[in-house]
């Protein structure tokens, strides 16, 4: 797997911006079920308790008081979580497309851990100070998750940029 290190020079390149969006909308509801997976099947915790924290960003502290099921809650984690991923995308993108970092699969797929793994640490070690309900997810479980979120928007965003030859 050839990584063509020598042609990542910046360029004016613009990102394609709706396959950025959907990328990062992908690839938070990939994010979502390996959280939904992981807290139900791995750890016995309720699944409800990542969208009460989620929530809690946008409502108030409070809504963690408990961690039953509440529609409301969960459509304003869903909400937030879905438009931080956009957002994340179109971050992303702004960072492959001007430095061709799209130029093969591998280092399409390095370029998104990396940015997988910053986005854990802002989250974690940066955001945390502001929302510090959010230290205790602190681990490698969640580490491996973001790596899997910034691959996933990584190669949806590659392979949607890309125009379909006939």
């Amino acid at each position: 797997m050839e990584l063509h290190m020598h042609s990542h020079h910046w360029e004016h390149r613009l990102p394609n911006w709706p396959a950025a969006a959907v990328a990062g909308f992908a690839a938070g509801a990939v994010l979502m079920v390996l959280e939904l997976f992981w807290s139900t099947m791995v750890t016995d915790v309720s699944p409800w308790t990542t969208s009460r924290m989620v929530a809690s960003i946008v409502i108030s502290p409070d809504t963690m008081q408990t961690s039953d099921f509440s529609v409301g809650v969960v459509a304003v984690a869903m909400a937030t979580h879905y438009v931080l991923g956009i957002v994340l995308g179109l971050i992303l993108a702004a960072i492959i497309a001007p430095f061709h970092f799209d130029s093969s699969i591998g280092m399409v797929l390095l370029t998104g851990a990396v940015f997988g793994l910053v986005v854990y640490l802002f989250n974690f070690y940066g955001m945390a100070r502001f929302f510090s309900w959010f230290d205790d997810m602190r681990g490698w479980s969640t580490l491996v998750a973001h790596l899997i979120f910034g691959m996933s928007a990584a190669i949806i965003y590659w392979k949607l940029e890309r125009p379909i030859k006939e």
